[in-house]
């Protein structure tokens, strides 16, 4: 296939390597002329990925439409909060016929949709619904880059797509299962990252392990009553894209917005956090679209809550943290 990254992030460049990898013919598109200029002659991507030898074949180029000409896959690996602008650049250069997949995580802001959602909304009169897909799971950049093995989902609006995206990105280092569950699999994506923001906060306030076993069992529960209720799969929660991709964003080295808890927990300022990062923490803007999703629907999050007036109203976490552990007593498993 044809394939077109959107996007020279961290996330973006892995997956390049991954498609090449499978015998793809791999454009990136990126914004910053320094980026496509060192992928192009240096084979390196000095800001996300500086360590990887990005494969001779893979170009790179901040021409959006030589990037989309003749294409068959069309990968979105911006930021959520992008994905609608980038989207409106990309609609002109479209036939139609492409695949056209994304491999953000996050809920947009206002509109509470997700990210196949805008990209449905934004390409409707060129693209149909049926060609549009996600991809998600535990899946670091850092590892997946380096070919360490690593296990996905892909789900998609019709099964044909869905299975076109696990053939186009299926490798014997990158295992595509099937899900046809696009809700459950964007919505789990979304809203781990607050719970990684959370279990940031623990391991920075230091407070211990038992509670932060806890926020995973409670977020991943958490992620189901807001699933569930608008109807997705609760099967989807017990599933790669659920707490697979909970575990591994609530514990790795390699997690943005698990660093972005943790040194909150230290007493840092948000802003302060964010602005020596290089990289987006999605959870940060997720937060505050899930926060105002639950109290528009009426669904009680507390750890979302918890997390929301940690970054946006200045509450201590450690007065945060004793508001969930004194709420009141409730019976576990009721939705």
């Amino acid at each position: 296939m044809k394939a077109t990254i959107i996007g020279a992030g961290s996330w973006g460049t892995a997956l390049a390597v991954v498609l090449e990898s499978n015998g793809h013919d791999v454009v990136i598109w990126a914004r910053e002329k320094e980026i496509a200029a060192n992928i192009n002659t240096n084979h390196h991507n000095p800001t996300y990925l500086p360590d990887l030898n990005i494969p001779t074949d893979i170009k790179c180029s901040t021409n959006i439409a030589d990037c989309l000409n003749d294409r068959d896959l069309i990968v979105f690996a911006t930021p959520s909060h992008t994905m609608r602008e980038v989207a409106e650049k990309v609609k002109p250069y479209l036939s139609g016929s492409e695949l056209i997949v994304t491999v953000s995580k996050g809920i947009e802001n206002k509109t509470y949709l997700t990210m196949t959602q805008v990209l449905t909304e934004v390409l409707e009169g060129v693209v149909i619904e049926d060609h549009i897909g996600t991809l998600s799971g535990p899946s670091h950049a850092e590892e997946v880059a380096r070919l360490k093995p690593t296990v996905v989902v892909s789900a998609a609006y019709s099964k044909s797509t869905a299975r076109a995206i696990q053939d186009a990105f299926m490798t014997p280092m990158f295992r595509v299962y099937l899900n046809y569950d696009v809700l459950g699999v964007e919505v789990s994506g979304a809203v781990k990252n607050i719970m990684a923001i959370a279990a940031g906060i623990i391991d920075g306030a230091d407070l211990g392990d038992n509670i932060k076993s806890a926020l995973l069992t409670r977020g991943l529960f958490e992620m189901t009553r807001l699933g569930t209720q608008i109807g997705a799969s609760r099967e989807t929660f017990s599933g790669l894209a659920g707490i697979g991709d909970l575990i591994v964003t609530c514990t790795s080295q390699h997690s943005r917005n698990r660093y972005v808890g943790y040194h909150i927990g230290l007493g840092e300022n948000l802003k302060d956090i964010i602005s020596k990062m290089d990289m987006i923490a999605e959870g940060v803007k997720t937060t505050k679209s899930v926060y105002g999703w639950s109290q528009k629907l009426n669904i009680e999050m507390p750890i979302t809550e918890m997390v929301y007036r940690v970054l946006f109203e200045g509450m201590n976490p450690h007065d945060a943290m004793f508001e969930l552990m004194t709420r009141e007593a409730k019976d576990e498993t009721r939705l």
